[in-house]
């Protein structure tokens, strides 16, 4: 079959053939139309990702959408090594699988179900997000950014601040209310804008209740330092932790930011929630596509051309189309 291959760790993929899956017991043996290239699904593949096996030559691809032997239309993650998602078939659990709504088209179906999970997870089963609290999104203009802010306003959400590094696309998140659609930033601060500091501190005093951090590095301390400095009287706010798209993955974190405040630090991902729990939160983002109008940009390449999409930025979304 023909399929995106990696052949050692840290590679890109060559387009090339591959050996097909064989049918077996306990497992569903897919039939693949769409792969999204998300950060995951790329460092998994590589060997980067702390959740890779680490076995080459193997198909690249962490996720995909397609039709099991019996014709069901699912989402499947983390199929069965050598076996990836970016290739005509693939072999993958039973629970791996989430059945595709037929309202859902295969192309928003695979671009929204990794990046729509992280902020579900994080907000629900992390965060616990309550209705009317106030959520700040550090790293609101990524693909995930973007969904979190929706989704935090489905949920529920009293207010949402964005922080992010594009102004011109943080002012665009903040123009969506005016009846286009249900959800909009109610604050917008760009990292590196003249006081942005004192903006947050600003922000924390008026009540934060959530913080999901799409960035990490210097961004993060920024933000946690703002806490407690602003936020009084142990009052909590939880911090969660979901990517590290600065690619600072270590930060100076001052113990007396901790010691003076009661923020509560926590990672959302995999091992961190459940897989079932996971599976769950595709499931549930799957269900708030119309009501909530999710959007979420995307361009489509063919299985063919995966060694000049490999690399490509993550905005639009790269699905890749197969055959």
């Amino acid at each position: 079959m023909k399929a995106a291959i990696i052949t050692s760790a840290g590679q890109p993929p060559v387009y090339g053939d591959f050996k097909e899956p064989a049918a077996s017991e306990g497992m569903e043996l897919v039939a693949v139309s769409a792969s999204a290239l998300s950060q995951f699904s790329k460092s998994r593949s590589s060997g980067a990702h702390y959740s890779s096996e680490g076995a080459f030559p193997a198909v690249a691809g962490a996720d995909g959408v397609g039709r099991t032997s019996d014709g069901r239309r699912v989402y499947f993650v983390l199929p069965e090594p050598p076996f990836g998602a970016l290739a005509e078939n693939s072999l993958v659990r039973p629970e791996h699988c989430v059945a595709v709504p037929d309202a859902l088209d295969d192309i928003t179906a695979a671009a929204i179900a990794n990046p729509g999970m992280s902020a579900w997870a994080a907000l629900v089963e992390r965060a616990g997000l309550r209705p009317g609290e106030t959520v700040l999104i550090n790293g609101a203009t990524g693909t995930a950014g973007r969904l979190a802010v929706q989704l935090a306003k489905y949920l529920g959400a009293g207010r949402v601040i964005g922080t992010g590094r594009n102004e011109s696309e943080l002012k665009e998140l903040a123009s969506f209310g005016a009846g286009v659609l249900p959800f909009a930033l109610d604050a917008a601060h760009p990292l590196g804008a003249k006081h942005y500091e004192e903006a947050l501190i600003a922000e924390f005093a008026g009540g934060v209740d959530v913080v999901i951090d799409y960035l990490w590095g210097q961004s993060a301390k920024t933000v946690i330092v703002a806490i407690a400095k602003a936020v009084e009287d142990g009052r909590s706010v939880r911090f969660v932790h979901v990517g590290g798209a600065s690619r600072e993955e270590n930060i100076e974190l001052p113990g007396a930011a901790l010691r003076s405040s009661a923020i509560q630090l926590m990672g959302s991902g995999v091992k961190s929630v459940p897989f079932p729990k996971l599976l769950e939160s595709i499931r549930r983002v799957f269900e708030a596509v119309a009501p909530a109008k999710l959007q979420v940009a995307t361009r489509t390449v063919s299985l063919s051309g995966i060694e000049g999409a490999w690399d490509a930025p993550g905005k639009p979304r790269v699905v890749v189309t197969i055959p």
